[in-house]
């Protein structure tokens, strides 16, 4: 892999590690079969490779101006092959690792590369075939990007791996090392040696036969210890076509040149906010976020920002209820919960009155958490809803009947979930009765423990001999107690968020519990298609692309997601210490992620302007955000706001930082000062039009000018 683009030209396969174009995976031996044979056909531009085991793959290369397209066009024998793997594809980069989409960034000036891949159909997913439930486990690990700056120490090395800290339920505590060199993973589309070199990797799945896992997302905790589910079939997913995009370019181009090409020409997911693609560093736009619930001035103050949307955050979670069919304030907009003191609004009201200064509203959904009291949780449970284990009723029950005996215990006496195991949600449902129960005997005949009938709301009912359980798949506690749906389910609740957005006039969501969609075992298969799911309606009720943040960032959501303004206060960027978290590392570790992935690095829910609040402080937090590419979510009080004295000089200079921003009037040089936190910036408005005046401040006094242009292409 050369960069031909100039002299002398630059390899980047490492001669000691060969890549296999593709390899297969058999999930039951749990091993690999690598190519060992390969031939070319220049006619019809296919390769044909050849494997141990016996099978021969097809597969078509498409080479493109600016990447590779390889496609799987058939695989025969199987001999037990259940995954395909691209590569890995090794590389002597060992700088930044994008770990989400699959790239090996060098970002040095010298060196100036990069090379990636990117899935081109959904069930060609970043990662390895041998990743559990198609989720990578969520932990940190040892590289350095700069072994010169950050050198590692002699008890640590390159690739070793550590779990996160904290006690596996509070976020905010699993980031929990400030070093530069431990790097938390949110994926494994690409990964490092014990030299530091970066290979990445894509892979896909037979999903069409029903299987069994042993997962959980961060599976080195005691709160989070994997549970064994059975994973739905789905038919018709499968390999045979799977089909990625190879390339190489330029780091400093490759976004915005070579990705998007890919995505624009592969007919990949092209969301935009304002005619932008929302990748497009200049479509980076800070978000208001409300508190107080009082929303007299909140559009006003919104527009003269220059933000474009609000996130109704303090009007609490709304749930998947397909029950109001989308209907959140009612069949006739009856409720009223946005407070003004001119007279409430509903969601729909309040959204027009945001329109009319181009603005949209948004709320914070537990994304497919199926809710107590909601239609397909209860106190009618749905027939569609995803569970662990399947066994059979070997004794007839009536309603008041507490001993349920099973045939088979295997497994049953694990809490439910994979995440938190919380013990009020273990549940088991039989018909159209969900069951609450802890634990299961020992010896035959096995039985339920601790069982409570009519659990949810559920009615008690009569129960014959050989009747179905399910133990059900769920969420956790702490607000965000819920059953995990199956994927037709699912598919149905993506659009149920479409439906929600078309009529109460959303248009941005901040989908708390994302990592839920992993909890059915098809991982980031499950997010492509959720996000899919909810575009697809989305356009087809005729409304613009969704602006969506999450709790989590994965390949299944990078397309789709628009920001990731996750976390908030000190545990992001503390604008008094000027630090990436001074409490945690919750803002250094997220920065490093999104930054490597070239995904809009998020400062949280942060920044709130209250009577301490300074032009001063909101220069800096602008400098930051347009040197690094970063968006927040700045915290709107309205009684807060009303009682600071510079009110009206921050809102005009954080105006006059995003017009700049939104025109590219910041050259890459210019960039690289902005994100020093010792340095201190202020901008004006240019006398001519579409001009602005940086200047470099010390001691209050500028020491250095930079005269800044629109650029016409923007």
């Amino acid at each position: 892999m050369k960069n031909t683009t100039k002299e002398p030209y630059r390899e980047f396969s490492p001669l000691d590690k060969p890549s296999p174009l593709m390899q297969l995976y058999d999930g039951k031996k749990k091993i690999y079969y690598k190519p060992i044979k390969a031939k070319f056909n220049s006619i019809e531009q296919s390769i044909t490779l050849s494997y141990t085991n016996g099978s021969v793959a097809q597969i078509k290369l498409t080479p493109q101006e600016k990447y590779f397209k390889f496609t799987l066009q058939s695989l025969t024998p199987r001999h037990g092959v259940d995954g395909i793997q691209w590569g890995p594809y090794h590389t002597n980069i060992t700088n930044l690792i994008g770990e989400i989409i699959g790239v090996a960034r060098d970002t040095s000036k010298v060196v100036n590369y990069a090379v990636g891949m990117l899935a081109l159909d959904d069930n060609t997913l970043g990662g390895t075939s041998e990743t559990i439930a198609d989720a990578a486990p969520f932990q940190y690990i040892i590289h350095s990007p700069d072994a010169e700056l950050y050198p590692l120490p002699d008890s640590l090395h390159e690739g070793q791996i550590f779990t996160l800290g904290g006690n596996g339920i509070s976020d905010v505590a699993f980031y929990a090392h400030k070093e530069p060199y431990y790097r938390i993973m949110y994926g494994n589309s690409a990964h490092v040696d014990d030299k530091g070199r970066i290979s990445i990797n894509y892979h896909s799945r037979d999903r069409t036969f029903e299987r069994e896992v042993y997962y959980s997302l961060i599976p080195n905790m005691a709160a989070n210890t994997p549970n064994h589910l059975e994973v739905q079939p789905l038919p018709g997913v499968d390999y045979i076509g799977s089909s990625i995009a190879l390339w190489g370019s330029a780091d400093s181009t490759a976004l915005m040149d070579v990705i998007q090409d890919i995505v624009l020409k592969e007919n990949l997911p092209y969301p935009t906010i304002n005619g932008k693609w929302v990748k497009d560093p200049t479509a980076f736009v800070p978000d208001a976020l409300t508190s107080g619930n009082l929303y007299d001035s909140i559009i006003t103050y919104t527009s003269q920002l220059g933000f474009k949307a609000i996130s109704l955050y303090d009007q609490g979670f709304i749930l998947p209820d397909r029950g109001n069919e989308g209907y959140i304030d009612g069949k006739n907009f009856e409720n009223k919960p946005i407070k003004l003191t001119s007279g409430n609004l509903s969601h729909k009201a309040f959204s027009e009155v945001a329109a009319a200064y181009g603005i949209t509203i948004g709320r914070t959904p537990i994304t497919n958490a199926l809710a107590p009291k909601t239609k397909d949780a209860s106190p009618i449970p749905s027939d569609s809803l995803c569970y662990q284990q399947k066994r059979l009723l070997t004794k007839s029950i009536n309603p008041s009947d507490t001993l349920i005996f099973v045939n088979d215990p295997k497994y049953m006496e694990e809490i439910a979930s994979w995440e938190g195991h919380a013990k009020n949600l273990n549940m088991i449902k039989i018909g159209k009765e969900l069951i609450h129960y802890l634990g299961v005997s020992n010896n035959e005949p096995y039985r339920l423990l601790n069982v409570k009938r009519g659990y949810w709301n559920t009615t008690p009912a009569n129960h014959q001999k050989n009747d179905t359980i399910y133990k059900l798949q769920v969420t956790l506690n702490y607000g965000y107690d819920g059953l995990i749906p199956n994927m037709e389910l699912q598919d149905k609740i993506a659009e149920y968020y479409a439906d929600v957005s078309f009529i109460n006039g959303l248009g941005y969501y901040d989908f708390d519990g994302q990592e839920f969609l992993f909890n059915n075992g098809h991982g980031y298969y499950s997010a492509k298609r959720f996000f899919r799911k909810m575009f697809e309606k989305a356009e087809a009720l005729g409304i613009p692309p969704i602006r969506f943040t999450g709790a989590t960032l994965s390949e299944g959501s990078w397309h789709y997601q628009s920001i990731w303004n996750v976390g908030s206060g000190k545990n992001l960027y503390d604008v008094n210490t000027r630090e990436w978290g001074s409490t945690t590392s919750q803002g250094k570790d997220l920065r490093d992620v999104t930054f490597a992935n070239y995904f809009p690095v998020g400062m949280g829910g942060n920044f709130a302007i209250n009577a301490q609040s300074t032009v001063e402080q909101y220069e800096h937090i602008q400098a930051i955000s347009v040197g690094m590419g970063t968006t927040y979510s700045l915290i709107l009080n309205q009684k807060d706001v009303e009682s600071c004295p510079e009110k009206d000089a921050i809102f005009k200079a954080i105006r006059t930082w995003e017009d700049a921003r939104s025109a590219n009037a910041f050259p890459i040089r210019v960039k690289k000062l902005l994100v020093n936190p010792k340095k201190n910036w202020t901008l004006k408005a240019g006398k001519n039009k579409d001009t602005w005046v940086l200047n470099e401040l010390k001691d209050g006094k500028v020491i250095k000018t930079f005269v800044l242009h629109s650029d016409d292409n923007y």
